[in-house]
């Protein structure tokens, strides 16, 4: 390892930490500046803060690697999840803006479902922050073991471990990081530190698609339709229509990400709230162009060179290693932790949101302070950040896989439920939670019964099918059915 690769992550570090002792200063005296920045944020922070937590390690990792083995058809993922984003901005950026402030001024997303549906208040916070809390832990997890998948590959044996193997190491160290300036600066400090990230992100997805095709052993380019893989520049070969649901639908699951939708709460005014939906779609739209070229450019350059990638999520961290200088691999190294961290400090942020305000306040401390508040918010990021590392020990564990059961789980229990609330007025308290456990349910269900990965006989069998499709569509049914028998008639006469 370089000391130059070292110099280049301890500058990153450096700026992270920076970034949250600023925003310590300027936002976190009371729970609205702790928790959602005063509702304060610029356009273009909020899109690249919401961009950088939605796109994770799963961006440089899980995706590159899913392409680098199957080929353009993965692709599908992606377009599923631009087309998501795109109607995310459309129908719930504009108007959860406006109803959080204008209904009892919500910082969380179960406080505003609490304050759309008065009735079913308690019930509606303590059972989404419930789901919050569950599926963040697995989620935060998914990023710990990105970043262990780091710190094995490109640093296995440099750092001092402590009796650590250099995957748990890894695992430390990006707690550490990420707990420091999150804890300190709260949510300024994370959409700030996203903001840098992202750009990092974008930057680095630019930048290693064209060195990898038409810098030294790549070729020109040439070499990605020479891959020996039939159809590995196809985008429909071999796709079912059941595989081809099952990628496409990843865009649902928009609609019920709290750590994205959470930013729309903090644009600082509604009328900016489409200039920031324009800045981070043009965001994602090059960031998984960059993704897409990685792996299949990744996969030409290895078979063209003789190449072995045991594992295939790794090959964004391979190719830095081989291509570039040192000082630039530490630069890609940062914008793999970029992807990893500024979705991991979203979430834990979301989490001990949840288990403050819709938890400890609610039942514990009805008048805490609100420096007593924010305290807490710190000890629950403390909590969920150390449950999310005990998940993450299994360097086994698949960064795609845990995605994906983390994003169907939230989608399919808040998507439904965001989109009626915002737009149909005569959406019930009953309804919105009988969406919510069933949503989660059946995802959690299906899972369990591993209809995701092979579906049975009476179901026509064969590859399994994603499961956010059957948790949102059960979601939306329950929610439509429950509000028309619970919606109040009419007195005649």
């Amino acid at each position: 390892m370089n000391i130059y690769t070292l110099a280049a992550l301890a500058a990153y570090f450096v700026l992270m930490l920076a970034i949250g002792v600023y925003a310590w200063r300027k936002s976190t005296g009371d729970s609205a500046g702790y928790l959602l920045a005063g509702r304060n944020l610029s356009p273009s922070v909020a899109a690249l803060s919401a961009g950088a937590s939605d796109m994770s390690g799963w961006l440089l990792l899980g995706l590159p690697g899913a392409l680098y083995v199957g080929g353009l058809v993965e692709a599908w993922i992606a377009i599923g999840l631009t087309v998501g984003a795109a109607l995310n901005w459309i129908i719930v950026a504009p108007r959860l803006r406006e109803q959080t402030e204008r209904l009892g001024n919500a910082l969380t997303i179960p406080q505003f479902l609490a304050n759309r549906f008065p009735e079913s208040g308690t019930a509606l916070r303590v059972t989404s922050a419930i789901i919050i809390v569950a599926f963040f832990t697995v989620y935060t997890a998914s990023g710990l073991v990105g970043g262990g998948k780091l710190f094995e590959t490109a640093f296995a044996g440099v750092l001092p471990a402590a009796g650590l193997s250099d995957y748990m190491l890894g695992i430390v160290i990006t707690a550490g990081i990420v707990l420091a300036y999150t804890m300190i600066g709260g949510f300024l400090a994370v959409s700030l530190t996203d903001f840098v990230q992202g750009l990092i992100m974008m930057t680095a997805l630019v930048i290693m698609p064209l060195v990898v095709m038409f810098g030294p052993g790549g070729s020109a380019g040439g070499s990605i339709v020479a891959v020996p893989q039939e159809g590995f520049l196809d985008l429909t070969y071999g796709l079912t229509t059941i595989g081809f649901i099952s990628a496409v639908t990843w865009g649902l699951g928009y609609f019920g990400q709290p750590h994205i939708i959470v930013r729309f709460m903090a644009i600082d005014r509604v009328e900016n709230v489409r200039r920031a939906g324009v800045i981070g779609m043009g965001w994602m739209i090059i960031s998984l162009a960059g993704t897409i070229g990685l792996g299949l450019a990744g996969r030409a350059y290895a078979e063209r060179n003789g190449l072995v990638v045991d594992d295939p999520e790794t090959i964004f961290i391979v190719l830095a290693q081989l291509l570039f200088h040192p000082a630039v691999t530490g630069f890609l190294y940062a914008a793999l932790l970029a992807a990893i961290m500024s979705t991991i400090s979203s979430q834990l942020l979301v989490s001990s949101s949840s288990l403050t305000e819709d938890f400890y306040r609610l039942f514990l401390r009805r008048d805490a302070s609100e420096r007593e508040a924010v305290n807490v918010s710190r000890v629950a990021v403390a909590l969920v950040a150390t449950a999310a590392m005990v998940i993450a020990r299994d360097p086994e564990s698949q960064v795609l896989e845990l995605v994906s059961n983390a994003w169907a789980g939230f989608g399919a229990a808040f998507g439904p439920l965001i989109l009626l609330a915002l737009t149909w007025g005569r959406m019930t308290g009953a309804g919105a939670v009988a969406g919510l456990v069933t949503g989660a349910g059946v995802v959690a269900g299906w899972i369990a019964l591993g209809w995701n990965a092979e579906l049975p006989d009476w179901l026509g069998g064969g590859p399994g099918l994603y499961e956010i499709v059957p948790g949102f569509a059960a979601a939306t049914v329950a929610i439509v059915a429950v509000s028309t028998l619970t919606r109040p008639r009419a007195v005649a006469g």
